[in-house]
């Protein structure tokens, strides 16, 4: 039986880079080679697109960015395809594309809607899901029109913070208070993330998110405890988790997430069963109402009187080696190796 050319895309340009290459890292070195030829293609910060030489070594820790080979995504002759720029080497025709791309230009709809125009198969959810979930602002206003439980949020907009910032500032502390957590609204992994506990910080932090994109989101802020659930599947998804979060640091922030002895990840936390059914339904609901494909993590805040409260949905949630997605599903019976077996699956068939 053939393998399976699977065009492997990571980097990307926005500020998560890194997680997107250590999630590349840990995907390598799951997939069975029995099964796949993995083409690595590397987005560098720039935009820049370089073939499988030098994304193999970047892979392996030497860069070698530097006159290496530029290539794009194109179909010929009907079928997608890797081409060279300078048209040296005979294209590398793709079966599926999964895009290890986190935040804007990988996790926004932006890929998705070339993967569609040249016909490649794809891991992970499309155009319009990948947007909604991507800009946490208008996922929490889909959540709010399907009733789904959240916590109080309030969108600023970059315009509208220009003309007059004071008005926006003084709406923000109106609805949501103290403490809050000012963020931009379409990034993930914690980056830009910000506690705030009055005006001082809060305009502080507003500017600060709008300068990483157009629009800000203040929430307020929720005691409790933090749970993540791994959704799996197209039509007829399936849940794993909830797994609970628990950060050495203040909140679970960028470092937490990404440096190993951070967070403690406890797969069997103490609740009981129809509260882990809840958080399960929860997680189907947003996954369905956004119109999620393929895979998802739903991320949640429970509180000291037991509401259960969507935190947030990431359609290519971290494939590191501290990443709930893929321990969540191992903690279940499906290994690495399987889950992506599972995801390519889901992207042929869809």
């Amino acid at each position: 039986m053939a393998k399976i050319e699977l065009g492997l895309i990571f980097g990307g340009k926005s500020l998560e880079h890194p997680i997107s290459v250590m999630s590349a890292r840990s995907i390598v070195n799951a997939v069975n080679p029995e099964k796949y030829n993995v083409i690595p293609i590397l987005i560098t910060p720039r935009g820049q697109w370089l073939g499988p030489k030098p994304a193999q070594e970047l892979l392996a820790g030497i860069d070698s960015v530097a006159g290496a080979e530029e290539v794009f995504l194109a179909n010929r002759r009907g079928k997608p395809c890797l081409c060279y720029l300078d048209g040296k080497k005979p294209p590398i025709f793709l079966d599926v594309a999964f895009p290890a791309l986190h935040g804007p230009f990988g996790e926004d709809g932006t890929i998705q809607g070339l993967f569609e125009m040249i016909g490649l198969p794809y891991i992970g959810s499309g155009v319009l899901a990948s947007a909604l979930a991507m800009d946490k602002g208008y996922m929490k206003e889909i959540f709010t029109r399907h009733n789904l439980p959240q916590t109080d949020y309030y969108i600023v907009e970059k315009e509208k913070w220009a003309e007059n910032h004071h008005s926006c500032g003084e709406k923000a502390v109106e609805r949501i208070g103290f403490p809050a957590f000012v963020k931009p609204a379409a990034l993930g992994s914690s980056v830009g993330i910000t506690k705030v506990t009055d005006r001082e910080q809060l305009f502080s932090a507003i500017e600060g998110a709008l300068g990483l994109g157009k629009r800000a989101l203040v929430e307020r802020c929720v005691s409790g405890r933090e749970f993540e659930c791994s959704v799996l599947g197209n039509s007829n998804p399936k849940v794993a988790g909830p797994g609970e979060v628990v950060s050495r640091r203040e909140f679970y922030d960028y470092q937490a997430k990404y440096t190993d002895g951070e967070a403690d990840l406890i797969f069997n936390p103490d609740l009981s069963e129809r509260e882990k059914e809840k958080f399960k339904e929860l997680a189907l609901l947003a996954f369905q109402v956004l119109g999620c494909k393929g895979l998802a993590r739903v991320d949640f805040f429970f509180t000291p009187a037991g509401k259960i409260l969507i935190n947030e949905l990431n359609t290519i949630p971290g494939f590191t080696q501290f990443s709930m997605y893929p321990q969540l599903w191992i903690e279940e019976g499906i290994e690495y190796s399987e889950l992506i077996d599972e995801l390519v699956a889901h992207a042929l068939n869809t």
